[in-house]
C-alpha cells in the first residue's frame, strides 16, 4: 500500500507541478477564474472529509482493539455517508460550472478576459477534481466490501489489515483534497 500510494503522490505531485507553473504564468486569469467557484461548498467539502478521516480512524481503531463488527461497519458506513456527501456536493458545483459554460470545450465561454487561460485553468481543475472524485468512487467502493466482511465478523485484534490499508488510501484522499482547495478555492481569488 506504501508503494501505490508513493506512485499516487508522484502522479498528484505532477499535476500540482503543472498547476503551480501555469498558475504563475497566468496569476490573473487564474485568480479570476478560481473566484467563480463556490467557496461555500468547497469549505463544506472540506469540513465533510475531515470528518470522514475521523470516521475512518475510529472503523480503524474499533477493528483494532475490537471483534464488534457492527461497530466498525457503523463507522465505515458513517465514512461512506460522508464521502457521499463530498461527491453529491462536487456534482452540484460541477452542474454550476456547466450551467455557466465554463467546461473546457466548444461551449466554454468566459465574459472576460483572457479566456484561453481560464479555459486551461478550468480544464486543470476539472481533471484535478475529477481524478480525486474517482479515487473517492473507488474508496467508497472498497467501503462497502469492507463494511459487509465487517458485519460478518471478520475483523478484529488478530486482523485488522484490510480496515487499516483502506485506512491509509482514505486519509490519502482526503489529504489530496486539503491540498486542492487551497491551490483551487482560495489562492489569488479576484471579485
Amino acid at each position: 500500500m506504501w508503494v501505490f500510494l508513493v506512485t499516487e503522490i508522484l502522479f498528484f505531485g505532477g499535476l500540482f507541478t503543472i498547476y503551480t507553473v501555469y498558475r504563475s504564468l497566468y496569476p490573473h486569469a487564474f485568480g479570476h477564474a478560481s473566484s467563480t467557484l463556490d467557496l461555500t461548498l468547497g469549505t463544506t467539502n472540506t469540513a465533510v472529509l475531515i470528518g470522514s478521516s475521523l470516521t475512518m480512524a475510529l472503523a480503524v481503531h474499533t477493528a483494532q482493539v475490537s471483534r464488534n463488527g457492527r461497530l466498525i461497519a457503523l463507522f465505515l458506513c458513517a465514512t461512506m455517508l460522508l464521502g457521499g456527501v463530498f461527491l453529491g456536493i462536487k456534482a452540484v458545483e460541477y452542474a454550476q460550472k456547466f450551467h455557466e459554460h465554463h467546461v473546457p470545450g466548444p461551449y466554454f465561454h468566459w465574459e472576460g478576459g483572457d479566456p484561453q487561460h481560464v479555459e486551461l485553468y478550468f480544464s486543470l481543475y476539472f481533471v484535478m477534481t475529477g481524478l480525486h472524485a474517482l479515487h473517492m468512487v473507488i474508496g467508497e467502493g472498497v467501503l462497502a466490501v469492507l463494511a459487509i466482511m465487517a458485519l460478518r465478523g471478520r475483523f478484529g485484534p488478530s486482523y485488522f489489515t484490510p480496515v487499516e490499508l483502506t485506512g491509509l488510501y482514505w486519509h490519502f484522499v482526503d489529504i489530496i483534497w486539503i491540498f486542492l482547495f487551497p491551490l483551487l478555492y482560495l489562492v489569488e481569488r479576484h471579485s
